[in-house]
């Protein structure tokens, strides 16, 4: 059996804690009708130099709710969607098929629209009844009463650590939802990262957002986001139509 030092152990154990994301700077906006607030936040790779942005609108589930919004017949974009719904801010929601059927459960409005599915990305559910939550598909009930949810995934952050075994080598623009102590919940987006990098990333507290869970929405040409501040708009529109979208309200 080939043995190893204890420094050549010591390397590998390094190497693999290598990729720490910190915080360069951060900015936050206006409050929109004093409920959500829109955090911009630049951040950079000790080890790699590689920099990343997030932009968040984090808000209260006390005085908040998700709302989900099909957009079946295609006819909508994220800010005409977000401004029909009067949402103060929002994202794309989760995949869907060649055929634009959704993948995976849908809520929409208290109604089960799509059913829960399994597959390699379809990791967990972001949900809504009251509160928000980021559960494991094994955590899901579908007993209780939802009134609004999607399922996609990777997972990003479990436990406020990154999950590993993320894949990282292919940058893309991600869209996300996360969840933080107490009753904090954050819809986000990141114009380029590996899904690896974005969990490390997401791992970093994030100005006084500390995430404990992290889900990957929808990516790449679907991803964008939307804040409509007391200063003006902020958004980062999707580059196709796209099925579905989630949106943040006031209660």
């Amino acid at each position: 059996m080939r043995k190893f030092s204890a420094a050549f152990l010591l390397f590998l154990v390094a190497t693999a804690a290598r990729g720490e994301w910190i915080e360069k700077n951060s900015r936050d906006e206006d409050f929109a009708d004093a409920r959500v607030l829109y955090r911009h936040v630049d951040l950079q790779d000790l080890d790699t130099g590689k920099s990343a942005i997030v932009d968040l609108a984090i808000f209260s589930a006390k005085s908040c709710k998700l709302r989900m919004i099909d957009n079946a017949e295609d006819g909508n974009n994220l800010m005409n969607a977000m401004r029909l719904a009067n949402c103060i801010a929002g994202v794309n929601g989760g995949y869907f098929d060649t055929n634009f059927a959704p993948l995976g459960l849908r809520v929409v409005d208290g109604k089960t629209t799509s059913r829960l599915s399994r597959g390699h990305l379809m990791s967990g559910v972001l949900a809504s009844n009251g509160s928000v939550q980021i559960l494991r598909l094994a955590e899901f009930s579908r007993s209780k009463k939802w009134s609004a949810a999607v399922e996609c995934g990777p997972f990003l952050v479990d436990l406020a650590r990154p999950v590993r075994g993320l894949e990282a080598t292919r940058s893309a623009r991600r869209t996300i939802a996360a969840v933080g102590s107490g009753d904090r919940a954050a819809l986000g987006y990141c114009p380029g990262a590996t899904l690896a990098d974005l969990g490390k990333i997401l791992a970093t507290p994030l100005g006084d957002f500390k995430i404990q869970r992290a889900l990957n929405l929808d990516g790449g040409s679907s991803s964008a986001f939307y804040f409509k501040g007391e200063r003006g708009l902020f958004l980062y529109p999707e580059e196709k139509t796209v099925r579905d979208f989630v949106g943040i309200v006031s209660k």
